[in-house]
């Protein structure tokens, strides 16, 4: 069976920007395993930073042993879907209540919380779990179009239609979420899975890019620069601290590069065009 390494090209990068003076978001990725993790932590004290960082650490440690036991792609028992959502829920609960014990713990991290947007990428799928308003986009086609949905008053007032999606870019409680790990002993996570075809592109980011960039300018950017993936990340950053940088940034991106079928692979489905 191929390596998923040989299959995704992934890469990271993670920047302070232009007016924070350290930097609450943290990233993790490894495409052997095709996993995405990103965190954008908040608190006190630099206890966003630890948030953030607990985060990440945490569900990379479980994701690694839950696939080392059982392939993501194995249907689940009684469910209509594959273990990797399970894998994914098992790993925000640990990271959500080893935050949690940890702000009780210790007084100067009392409320901090964090984003998480984690990606796992399998047998021509992807399933992704998240919390918060850090985001993950598909760019298929020349289109980019956005797979995940905020957490956010924001985003409540704009499905009730009483903001407009360009006006929302303006609204000076864009940040406010109504989901975080780590603040409470339980948090409900957004499980969704989707179809993955070969020349994808995936990118994770923090709202430190998107406040800062729309998606229009995201899509021209990936459009000219998704054949050099490290090249893409640096622009991407680069651009949002022209554009002011007001917040850390974070950008993980993913092209699938051929198809990756588990279930049915290259060598049978040409068999069976001759058969």
């Amino acid at each position: 069976m191929q390596s998923l390494a040989q299959v995704l090209d992934m890469t990271g990068l993670t920047d302070t920007g232009q007016v924070r003076d350290h930097n609450e978001d943290a990233i993790d990725y490894d495409a052997s395993i095709g996993l995405m993790l990103l965190a954008d932590g908040m608190g006190g004290y630099n206890a966003g930073e630890v948030a953030s960082l607990i985060a990440v650490q945490v569900m990379s440690e479980m994701m690694r042993a839950q696939i080392e036991a059982t392939p993501p792609h194995v249907q689940a028992a009684g469910s209509m879907w594959t273990v990797a959502h399970e894998m994914l829920l098992l790993a925000v609960d640990r990271a959500n209540s080893m935050i949690y014990q940890t702000a009780v713990a210790h007084p100067q991290c009392a409320g901090m919380g964090t984003t998480v947007l984690a990606a796992l990428f399998y047998n021509n799928r992807v399933t992704v779990a998240h919390i918060g308003d850090s985001r993950l986009y598909r760019y298929r086609d020349g289109q980019l179009e956005r797979l995940t949905r905020d957490h956010s008053l924001l985003q409540e007032r704009i499905d009730a239609g009483l903001i407009s999606q360009e006006e929302s870019r303006y609204a000076p409680d864009k940040n406010l979420l109504t989901r975080a790990l780590g603040i409470a002993p339980y948090v409900e996570t957004e499980v969704q899975e989707f179809d993955v075809r070969p020349d994808d592109l995936y990118l994770a980011c923090s709202d430190g890019l998107t406040d800062m960039l729309d998606d229009e300018s995201i899509a021209r950017l990936l459009g000219m620069l998704s054949v050099d993936l490290d090249l893409a990340a640096q622009n991407l950053i680069e651009q949002a601290n022209i554009m002011g940088g007001r917040d850390n940034i974070s950008v993980l991106l993913t092209r699938v590069k051929r198809d990756f079928s588990i279930d049915n692979p290259w060598w049978q489905r040409m068999a069976s065009w001759f058969g």
